[in-house]
């Protein structure tokens, strides 16, 4: 008899609303990883071969194939991450904006003459050649797009490794990718468990640079594989960010934003206001007008555009956020959420009487937030800072002067004043301490997957 061909294992994803199984899919083994890298450096030297102009105008006909698909799109993240169609929506509208930004920058991509004695000395911008992208399953499309989308338009191939739970918007990104005129084999989705498949993508050396998104703890594994080979790496990892009221702040807006600045995607965010710290003087009168909004945020189907939080992604994640709500957390409000099937957890507002205790400094990934008082500047900073992440945060004062001291003092590399707006594809965006590695998006995305040579040009005779 023949020998059995091995079994390919494939990946359930589930419908976190419904517990319902979406599709299945092959996981890539550890052992096809040289076919792909393979390839991927097969495509990506036809490709920066290209005429810029060129490449970016396929670049925006993948923009333009993401476009006409915004709904579908949007749909299937509903579906695969239960997030609200209104926030799927905007996910692929991201990914599509990502594309085009960096399309304008193929062109721009431009290296220097420095004035020397003897010659001419110009630099180069080379493209590494094959980078991993290695993207959660918090946000499954735009933030593959903030690897893949500069990446490309810097002249390397990409092969991407979503998350275990939410591959399907990345596997129909590709297959736009081929239909608007992509090289085959430039764009690859390789879906598979983290162990298996994305540690074969971190250790192959025919990839120069890796792009990760997740954990802290994953991320620190990650970075010293690379370390191995020298590889380029950036890292976007956890986050515990503050949002400071101050008492001369427009108290109102700060308390009623709030909810949403710790609820979005159901709490499963980076840069998250989970630590809300408010001056003594009106810590009482923002709880009185925080608590009540965070109990009316309404939890259900993410398809009902009226819904305006959905469960979290798996029963895994929903038992990690319950274990931070001990019988001994005062609880100052809750809302609710629906019951039976689906991964689903009601917003939580703590005012934990230690500000070191584990809801307060940890990293819970979900719809929990605790809320502190402070005295002064210094306190506020102290408690700010108290925190081994440093990804973004809020700051309210109509005080100018205190707002630029206070962002200049907290470790945070995203932070916004009277508002909670920190992302922005046309902005930098990364983290200080163990909140990551390196900056993504903004003028400069194209230019960190590239490696500068420099070239000296003698005209003496």
């Amino acid at each position: 008899m023949p020998p059995t061909p091995p079994r390919t294992e494939v990946l359930r994803v589930l419908n976190p609303a419904t517990e319902e199984v979406v599709a299945e899919v092959p996981a890539t083994p550890a052992e096809d990883m040289d076919q792909a890298v393979a390839r991927a450096a097969k495509a990506q030297a036809g490709w920066a071969a290209l005429a810029p102009g060129d490449r970016a105008r396929l670049l925006r006909r993948f923009a333009d194939g993401v476009d006409a698909r915004l709904d579908e799109l949007a749909r299937l993240e509903v579906r695969e991450a239960g997030h609200t169609l209104g926030n799927a929506r905007w996910e692929a509208g991201n990914a599509r904006d990502l594309l085009e930004y960096a399309a304008g920058g193929v062109e721009r991509l431009t290296g220097r003459q420095i004035p020397v004695a003897g010659g001419l000395d110009v630099t180069f911008h080379e493209p590494y050649g094959v980078v991993g992208v290695i993207a959660p399953w918090n946000f499954p499309m735009p933030i593959a797009a903030w690897g893949f989308a500069p990446a490309l338009a810097a002249g390397n191939a990409v092969l991407l490794k979503p998350a275990e739970t939410t591959p399907l918007t990345a596997l129909r990104l590709a297959e736009i990718a081929l239909e608007a005129g992509l090289p085959e084999g430039l764009f690859q989705v390789l879906p598979g468990h983290g162990p298996v498949t994305g540690r074969a993508l971190v250790d192959h050396p025919g990839v120069r640079k890796i792009v990760f998104t997740g954990s802290t703890a994953v991320g620190k594994e990650i970075m010293a594989r690379c370390a191995q080979q020298v590889k380029r790496v950036t890292l976007e990892l956890g986050g515990k960010s503050p949002n400071i009221v101050f008492a001369d702040a427009d108290l109102h807006k700060a308390a009623l934003s709030a909810p949403m600045a710790f609820l979005d995607n159901s709490g499963q965010d980076c840069c998250a206001r989970t630590r809300i710290l408010v001056q003594r003087e009106v810590y009482a009168e923002f709880l009185d007008l925080a608590g009540p909004a965070v109990a009316a945020v309404r939890v259900g189907d993410p398809e009902d555009p009226g819904t305006e939080m959905g469960p979290l992604i798996s029963a895994a994640q929903r038992d990690r956020v319950r274990s931070y709500l001990t019988a001994d957390q005062p609880v100052v409000a809750q809302g609710a959420a629906p019951t039976g099937p689906g991964f689903w957890q009601a917003p939580v507002l703590l005012a934990p009487e230690d500000p070191a205790s584990p809801a307060a400094v940890e990293e819970i990934f979900g719809p929990v937030a605790v809320v502190l008082p402070f005295t002064d500047e210094a306190d506020a900073l102290r408690l700010a800072n108290a925190t081994r992440y440093g990804l973004s945060g809020s700051l309210w004062t109509r005080d100018i002067g205190r707002a630029l001291r206070m962002a200049r003092g907290v470790n945070g590399g995203n932070l916004s004043v009277n508002s909670h707006s920190s992302v922005r594809y046309w902005t930098p965006f990364g983290g200080f301490g163990e909140s990551g590695l390196g900056r993504e998006l903004g003028p400069d995305a194209l230019a960190h997957f590239t490696e500068t040579k420099n070239v000296f040009i003698s005209t003496e005779d």
